[in-house]
């Protein structure tokens, strides 16, 4: 198999994944807290991490996916209260939305899909290891983690606890041990709440992940643990910790990042005014145009939406439908060869071998539309060549998830365009006009068709 590099926010390099098993990655993404309609920064995780599992997929890996729902959290209890329904249907409701919004933008289902709700006997057991081995204790009823039994703290981040000011982390509490401990068991009566032998609560966020990873992947460490770059610290650093303190491992080899999503070079934020929802976007632009120009963006980089952005990027996505178009149309026109012509995505693949560089094979992608492109209009016609386009770029599309698609030819789709020809060819262009508007109801741009 071809060599995988990513870069490892872990080790700071660029590193070749080597799976812990055979022809086989496990890959956890932090999935969303389920209390309200998705913003359009919320889709760029599934849409990267889905478009790298695609990628293993196609060098004949078997890929573990796993994304959970954080389903109980302050929010949810809020939204709950506020909208006088139980947590569980207020979290059913936004992880049905959140479904709805992935499946549009042709993001694979995970292998699993874990809720927090699934996993409290194996949270409370978990916490209760942590106590009973001295990397945790109990203040005002609350459960703590002792960051200060952990030497290799902030490894993930290259945060220095004592360069942290107090509070900038957490609220400050006269409850803890150390300002830097977190909460793995929350002592609360307000909504929904949990019996356990320290007492009755709720988990703490950062514990969960960390649970459901021992126990869908049975104790072991996992490849590749992704996410926005906003949960490194201090969410995944967390995870870390509590894995190192039981497990005396890294929870995975690798930790990779997207970059955060700004509006017209401003963080989107309620407070600003400039959230963009998933759905008014995807319902504006489109799904396919809204994962196309997602992957436009380096992964890591800071992804900026504005107009030009925008405008350059359906540009360029409306010249690769409407050349594959004509690409798919042609070739159902004429007759083929038995012989089935090469696929040659080795270039486009490179790029993404290469810490997934979508924008660079996207790139490539349209090199190969333009040469497509130059070739259906010359007279004398490679066929061979132009069926290799056409099966490598449908390869392209699958690899970056594009629902790209062209219309089928029924046998009298076929008789309209020989009968547009032989009445332009006879100059009869009130008939020939009749058969183009037909056909290009049905997506059929003959005039384009240089048959």
């Amino acid at each position: 198999m071809k060599a995988v590099k990513l870069y490892n926010a872990l080790s700071d390099k660029t590193e070749v994944l080597k799976p812990l098993v055979k022809k086989q990655v496990s890959l956890y993404v932090c999935g969303p807290t389920v209390y309200d309609y998705p913003h359009i920064g919320n889709v760029r995780p599934p849409i990267v991490f889905g478009t790298l599992r695609n990628l293993l997929l196609h060098l004949g890996y078997e890929v573990i996916y796993v994304s959970n729902y954080t389903d109980i959290d302050d929010k949810i209890i809020k939204k709950a209260a506020s909208e006088n329904k139980t947590e569980k249907a207020v979290a059913d409701f936004y992880i049905n939305v959140y479904k709805d919004i992935l499946k549009a933008l042709n993001v694979l289902p995970p292998t699993h899909a874990p809720r927090v709700t699934e996993y409290i006997p194996a949270i409370i057991d978990f916490i209760r290891m942590l106590i009973d081995f001295g990397f945790a204790y109990e203040k005002a009823g609350n459960i703590y983690f002792s960051v200060n039994k952990i030497p290799s703290y902030g490894q993930l981040s290259k945060i220095k606890l004592d360069a942290l000011k107090p509070g900038a982390r957490v609220k400050t509490s006269t409850n803890k041990q150390s300002e830097y401990d977190f909460v793995l068991w929350k002592n609360t009566t307000e909504g929904i709440q949990w019996e356990a032998p320290f007492g009755t609560g709720r988990p703490g966020w950062h514990t969960e992940c960390v649970v459901m990873i021992d126990k869908i992947f049975k104790g072991k460490m996992i490849d590749i643990h992704a996410g926005g770059i906003d949960l490194k610290f201090p969410h995944h650093e967390n995870e870390m910790a509590q894995s190192e303190a039981l497990y005396h491992h890294h929870l995975a080899n690798f930790w990779i990042y997207n970059g955060i999503l700004n509006i017209e070079n401003q963080k989107m934020s309620k407070s600003v005014g400039n959230v963009v929802m998933a759905n008014d976007f995807i319902n504006q632009h489109g799904a396919v145009f809204t994962r196309f120009f997602m992957l436009k963006t380096h992964y890591r980089s800071p992804m900026n939406l504005t107009e030009q952005s925008l405008t350059s990027s359906k540009g360029e996505l409306e010249k690769i439908i409407a050349t594959f178009t004509l690409l798919g149309v042609y070739l159902q026109m004429i007759k083929l060869p038995k012989k089935k012509s090469p696929v040659n995505i080795d270039v486009f693949l490179d790029h993404l071998l290469n810490d997934l560089n979508a924008p660079n094979a996207i790139s490539e992608l349209l090199t190969m539309i333009k040469d497509a492109n130059v070739l259906l209009r010359a007279k004398q016609k490679d066929v061979m060549q132009l069926r290799s386009y056409y099966e490598s770029l449908k390869s392209m599309f699958v690899i970056l998830g594009l629902e790209i698609n062209h219309p089928i030819l029924s046998n009298q789709d076929k008789l309209d365009i020989q009968k547009f020809l032989s009445y332009k060819e006879a100059k009869d262009f009130a008939s020939s006009d009749q058969i183009r508007t037909k056909l290009l109801e049905k997506g059929i741009n003959i005039n384009a068709l240089n048959l």
